[in-house]
């Protein structure tokens, strides 16, 4: 028999028993839409954030801290002792040999400090982050409304698009050029009475003392949905020498609490280089100095581990469906014997071999799945549209825009289809075995 003859006897045979073809075909369907729609729903989430770190540049930023946050865990990752960093302050002297190293475009300390936004009568609590003219230029804000500062002197501030509700202001645009407090919190020990150190000691009145200081809002940034990445993990941007002069309580992280009393310099330095290429040799560079370091790109790889892990899961639950509709393709195939019973024979007497009859049924289940896969693929699609389309509608009015959550490469297409043919030839297996090991002279006297 030629490949026409096999593919118009396959059509035949499926179009004689229309109705259970269909539904064989269906499950087919289901299964392959059900596995396309959570692949495609894990790569589209993992595209996602690849692009989100490409977009913002961050594979371009290392953060730097003091040594002596290393704790006694080094030891047990077979860290020697004089191996570890001997607490070389971060200070400015230590800034400038950072920006020295080869690759190293610029650095600049994370200073950060709790404050209360005051506009409108309203107060926030929230905390101010101290960020240079040339990084609040950079990709890393994006400007809905507005501009960026554009002097380290001016008194002006960029505020996320999230804090202008909160103030009842529900236009982005009426908020640039309003006028915005800062009052900040600091330790006054002048204060302090020694008639009344019971009242310290309760709690009741603690040394500590408020400014305000008056910005003007220029820049509205933008909701990005997937939250202000590191380094910017603050809602509120102000000019960092404006910072220098404000008395403030500054805490970059919680490390600021165990450091020591007697330590200086800052707690974190965001470095950023020309290229990703350097990151590998700055950060060696930085740990032989005393410093600890931390690459974003290395964040990165856990978060595709636990994309890989996520993938994973969602592939068991899809090849359940896929499963269940092997087993729809394998019973048809048993039933189309019983019926056939004596079609086979036939053939056999006629001068089929046993490689003929096989052929005959793995063409029929190819075909099953080749049509599943076609249109499971085509399901899958519009059902993640559709999905994709309703969870953008409600996030849209929390003012995140819209994201593509399932994505769909060239090689998801036609895998999907090249996976359906082939779970259906391995559903054929079995009963094409037993097609072959029909007796000619048994089914030519079956009824």
């Amino acid at each position: 028999m030629k490949l026409n003859d096999y593919i118009s006897f396959s059509i035949s045979n499926l179009w004689t028993h229309k109705l259970r073809s269909l539904l064989t075909i269906f499950g087919v369907v289901i299964g392959i839409g059900a596995l396309v729609s959570m692949i495609s729903f894990g790569k589209g989430m993992q595209k996602n954030v690849t692009n989100a770190f490409k977009k913002m540049e961050l594979f371009n930023y290392i953060s730097v801290f003091p040594g002596e946050i290393q704790t006694d865990e080094s030891n047990d990752r077979g860290v020697s002792e004089h191996q570890k960093p001997q607490g070389i302050p971060l200070d400015d002297k230590a800034i400038e040999s950072i920006r020295s190293i080869r690759g190293v475009e610029t650095a600049f300390p994370d200073i950060r400090f709790p404050a209360q936004v005051e506009m409108n009568g309203r107060k926030e609590f929230s905390l101010v982050q101290a960020l240079p003219v040339k990084f609040a230029r950079s990709k890393l804000i994006k400007i809905k409304a507005g501009k960026t500062y554009s002097s380290e002197e001016e008194y002006s501030v960029i505020i996320h698009s999230s804090l202008l509700p909160r103030f009842g202001i529900k236009d982005i645009h009426e908020g640039l050029g309003r006028k915005i407090n800062i009052r900040t919190f600091f330790f006054d020990l002048s204060s302090l009475d020694p008639k009344k150190i019971g009242s310290i000691i309760s709690g009741s009145k603690l040394p500590i003392a408020q400014k305000v200081y008056s910005f003007t809002i220029v820049g509205i940034s933008e909701n990005i949905g997937l939250e202000d990445p590191t380094p910017l993990r603050s809602h509120v941007f102000i000019p960092f020498e404006v910072s220098k002069k404000m008395e403030k309580i500054s805490v970059t992280s919680l490390w600021d609490f165990f450091r020591k009393s007697d330590s200086s310099g800052y707690s974190m330095v965001n470095v950023r280089l020309s290229s990703p290429k350097f990151i590998p040799s700055v950060k060696e560079k930085i740990q032989s100095m005393g410093f600890q370091s931390f690459a974003f790109s290395d964040q990165f790889e856990e978060i595709q581990t636990g994309f890989l892990f996520m993938d994973m899961i969602l592939f068991a639950v899809g090849m359940i469906a896929i499963v269940v509709a092997s087993l729809g393709i394998t019973n048809t195939m048993i039933m189309s014997i019983m019926e056939r019973y004596k079609e086979i024979g036939i053939m056999k007497a006629v001068g089929a071999g046993n490689k003929d009859i096989k052929k005959v049924f793995f063409f029929e289940t190819s075909l099953i799945g080749f049509l599943g896969g076609i249109f499971g693929l085509l399901l899958g699609w519009l059902v993640s549209g559709l999905i994709n389309r309703v969870v953008n509608y409600f996030l849209s009015k929390q003012n995140i825009p819209y994201i593509h959550y399932f994505d769909f490469p060239w090689w998801l297409c036609a895998g999907a289809v090249i996976f359906a043919v082939i779970i259906s030839l391995a559903s054929g297996v079995y009963p094409a075995m037993r097609a072959a090991k029909v007796d000619p002279a048994v089914a030519l006297r079956h009824e």
